[in-house]
């Protein structure tokens, strides 16, 4: 506990009491500087394996509340350290790279896309979350999160690793905006009974029930873009994390 007896900006002894915080302490302000604060401050140093720990109950469809009562943290650190972790991702999430010796592919390159619905803030603001997943190794190679028009399918192509845009062979159900950006060379647009885009739709209900503000019918939503896209880029990297074990 740090006992103050002067102002933490300008260091001036001369201060007033000027109501209470949002938790019921003593405020004061200084009469030398505008700077508010409270005489007595409580500073909780989180440890490596606590901060470990969190990290891995992101992945889990647990709430924020919930892993703050669990652990023993306040809501706002725990914002801001899953700030720091959607910053510290990176833009391969993870992805295993593709074995090529000059114009030689050592495996065939097989590519499922697909979209899923999500919302931000209110149900009506409408997020798709476009997907490219590695047929054989299961790993998501690319994603993007915006609305069901052509834009969003280039985003999500240009996102996607160059071996795969220009060796791989791409399985998406019958919507036409992948026609208008895979070459049909490439393109194989079919129905669900081929069975050939199963394993992204079987990654889209994990994505839904591991993300606890992708689930239906849930108090679970995300508020803000930026951190709706960070939470789903946290979990596909842990994902690939995984499949790369396996």
């Amino acid at each position: 506990m740090i006992v103050r007896d002067a102002c933490p900006a300008c260091g001036s002894t001369r201060f007033k009491k000027n109501g209470h915080t949002h938790n019921g302490k003593q405020n004061h302000q200084c009469k030398t500087c505008p700077r508010q604060f409270v005489q007595c401050s409580e500073q909780y140093l989180i440890s490596d394996d606590k901060r470990g720990l969190i990290e891995r109950l992101l992945v889990e469809r647990i709430s924020l509340r919930g892993i703050c009562r669990a652990v023993g943290v306040t809501l706002k650190w725990l914002l801001g350290f899953l700030v720091q972790c959607f910053a510290a991702l990176p833009d391969h999430l993870h992805v295993r790279p593709v074995t090529c010796h000059g114009n030689v592919m050592i495996r065939r390159l097989e590519v499922e896309a697909d979209e899923m619905s999500s919302f931000v803030q209110k149900k009506a603001n409408k997020q798709w979350i476009w997907i490219a997943m590695d047929a054989t190794t299961r790993q998501i190679i690319a994603f993007h999160v915006g609305d069901r028009s052509h834009t969003s399918a280039e985003h999500l192509w240009a996102k996607i690793p160059q071996a795969y845009r220009q060796h791989a062979t791409f399985y998406t159900d019958q919507y036409v905006v992948y026609e208008k950006v895979i070459p049909a060379a490439q393109h194989q647009a079919i129905s669900k009974l081929a069975r050939k885009t199963n394993h992204i739709e079987r990654f889209n209900n994990t994505l839904r029930q591991r993300v606890s503000r992708l689930v239906r019918d849930a108090l679970s939503f995300s508020k803000k873009l930026a951190n709706h896209i960070g939470a789903i880029k946290l979990f596909i990297c842990h994902y690939n994390l995984t499949r790369a074990v396996a």
